[in-house]
């Protein structure tokens, strides 16, 4: 159980050292290149922090680990959402721009409802991952063209964060950039087989099914570069870009992730969702991307409270399915408690501040 702890550790060190090192290689590379940091920072950066749920949903899919392929993409979501933006707006409260309610929360939920539909019949086959792929690409190439028309101001933001290297800095070759690409590459590959591996033989060491750990540990762990992006941001004040990032991935992840596992199953039944799945898993992921309109849309703004309510739901969320996978005697009380209790005065609660905030803010 030792060496299992000791891998399973090396793969998240792997997938994170990974992922900072390709798209610090990317980045670089891209601006190098005349590629305005605008878009490098809604494209490369943006989606090199799911790069790790990539790897594992990917590698876990051609060696026929569908629980966990799957369960690191949903529970990817639900924790970015829930315990990422909790804590964040918990350190600081959390500005929302309005093209987040306007366009990338919708988006988000959009592409929730047809993974779910698609997801419906039992799997993601490669010509639904192919569909979802290819929606992806056009989603970025969107992005692309839109940030031309975007203002001084919000070009800026992301000119002070990314830079091309200067002529004297190690990372201003381009040979030095290839590598770190090409290291961080290498990463993702080993740290995905490490923590696929690990993760396997926990759940048979615990006894629990693949799925919860695919949910809970492997879905955190692949979360930790968005963790990092995001209270970072926070704490440094930018915070539209804390909630852009978690937004932003969850997108990533169901259209880029689950797109590419499908497409690469080709020639068997699919990236197959299980019936507890599609019986929970996926409606809590929906749930708590429909949340995000509401939260948001109050004072544009997610307050230091709405941030305690997120931590709150996932530590819940998790105590479910601890409870659950055990069949503990406590189950049936706690379901009670929470469908007939806190989440009616959570909905209640939401309305009321929504109505508060009904008239329209000031345009950002």
């Amino acid at each position: 159980m030792l060496l299992h702890i000791v891998f399973f550790v090396a793969g998240l060190v792997a997938l994170v050292a990974g992922a900072s090192s390709l798209v610090r290689g990317a980045s670089k590379l891209a601006l190098s290149v005349g590629i305005s940091p605008l878009v490098v920072g809604l494209t490369i950066v943006a989606f090199g922090t799911s790069s790790p749920e990539m790897a594992i949903t990917v590698g876990a899919t051609l060696e026929g680990q569908y629980d966990i392929a799957v369960g690191n993409v949903i529970g990817s979501n639900i924790f970015n959402v829930l315990f990422i933006l909790g804590l964040s707006a918990l350190i600081v409260p959390l500005v929302v721009h309005s093209q987040l309610i306007r366009q990338e929360v919708p988006i988000m939920i959009g592409a929730s409802l047809l993974v779910l539909a698609l997801g419906l019949d039992g799997a993601i086959n490669w010509i639904d991952g192919a569909i979802l792929f290819g929606l992806l690409l056009f989603y970025t190439a969107f992005l692309v063209i839109q940030s031309r028309r975007a203002t001084k101001a919000e070009s800026a933001d992301f000119d002070a964060e990314l830079q091309p290297a200067a002529a004297n800095e190690w990372d201003a070759k381009l040979p030095v950039q290839i590598v770190l690409i090409v290291i961080g590459l290498v990463l993702l590959v080993l740290g995905s087989g490490w923590l696929i591996d690990s993760s396997i033989a926990f759940a048979r060491a615990f006894g629990v099914s693949e799925l919860i750990i695919g949910l809970t540990i492997v879905a955190a762990g692949t979360s930790m570069p968005e963790v990092a992006t995001s209270i970072t941001a926070a704490i440094k004040g930018e915070r539209d870009i804390a909630v852009g990032n978690v937004v932003g991935s969850n997108t990533f992840n169901l259209l880029g992730v689950l797109g590419l596992g499908g497409m690469v199953s080709f020639g068997s039944a699919g990236l197959v969702f299980s019936e507890a799945v599609l019986a929970f898993d996926v409606w809590i992921m929906l749930a708590v991307a429909l949340a995000c309109l509401p939260v948001f849309i109050s004072g544009r703004e997610i307050a230091r409270w709405e941030g305690a309510v997120f931590v709150g739901y996932y530590v819940a969320y998790v105590a479910y399915l601890i409870l659950a996978a055990q069949q503990h005697a406590a189950l049936e009380g706690f379901s009670m408690v929470m469908m007939g209790f806190v989440v009616p005065l959570t909905i209640v609660t939401l309305v009321v501040v929504l109505l508060r905030h009904k008239a329209p803010a000031k345009a950002d």
